[in-house]
């Protein structure tokens, strides 16, 4: 039977890239993001190879839409096996500048929706003994920088949220780990706002998303919880 794997946070870039990887291991999956043209057209795109997709155009701050969401995969895939929370908000600039509203939406996207979601699958990965939840992170959710306040705040949090899931549910058979994207991820976007040089450090979705599909694979006996993946001549952060 295929394994269920529910993606939360879908844009052009690795939120794609991981749903090609999924698709192409024999994954069923569920699809979450607020922009739903995009979703629907990434999944037609997904369904012309053959592959099962579920698109549920939903805001992950929201508990009641989440709850509906996963009320219809369990209803329409199954049971999910894997859940990854991919959802980002980021508000950058100066903390003068900063308004409370930018800074507890940057928090309600990375930390209450990564919960929410988890509150949806964690019973029933319990039932069945086995599961992986994958975090997305970022150099931020370890280091603190200028003009990031919000983002790194909620990254932080983020980080928090699964470590101390990954020691709770751990024994209960779910592997929990979070991954640090230490540098820029090459997307469309990125290569239209900026000025790419030829030896510039961009990380790769695909080779991305290989990291996170060999998380889910890992043998139990050898847990990874933190992983974290850069170009080879990106600098370390410190």
């Amino acid at each position: 039977m295929a394994n269920v794997a529910v993606i939360a946070g879908v844009g052009p870039g690795l939120g794609a890239a991981l749903a090609r990887k999924f698709v192409h291991e024999g994954c069923n999956i569920a699809l979450l993001s607020r922009s739903s043209p995009y979703l629907l057209n990434l999944s037609g795109k997904l369904e012309e190879t053959g592959a099962t997709v579920l698109p549920i155009p939903t805001d992950i701050t929201d508990a009641a839409q989440v709850a509906r969401s996963f009320a219809l995969i369990r209803e329409e895939l199954g049971v999910p096996d894997i859940l990854v929370n991919h959802a980002g908000n980021a508000a950058w600039g100066d903390f003068a500048l900063l308004t409370p509203e930018a800074f507890e939406g940057s928090w309600r996207v990375c930390t209450l929706g990564a919960f929410l979601c988890a509150k949806q699958v964690v019973p029933g990965m319990l039932e069945k003994g086995s599961g992986t939840i994958l975090f997305t992170g970022a150099t931020s959710a370890i280091r603190g920088r200028a003009g990031a306040v919000a983002f790194s705040s909620a990254k932080f949090a983020m980080r928090g949220l699964a470590g101390a899931l990954a020691r709770e549910v751990g024994p209960g058979g779910i592997h929990v780990a979070h991954i640090i994207i230490d540098g820029i991820i090459d997307t469309p976007g990125v290569r239209e706002r900026y000025q790419i040089a030829p030896d510039e450090p961009l990380l790769a979705p695909d080779a991305i998303a290989d990291t996170y599909w060999a998380l889910v694979q890992q043998d139990r006996s050898a847990w990874s919880f933190e992983v974290d993946v850069r170009p080879h001549n990106e600098e370390f952060f410190t």
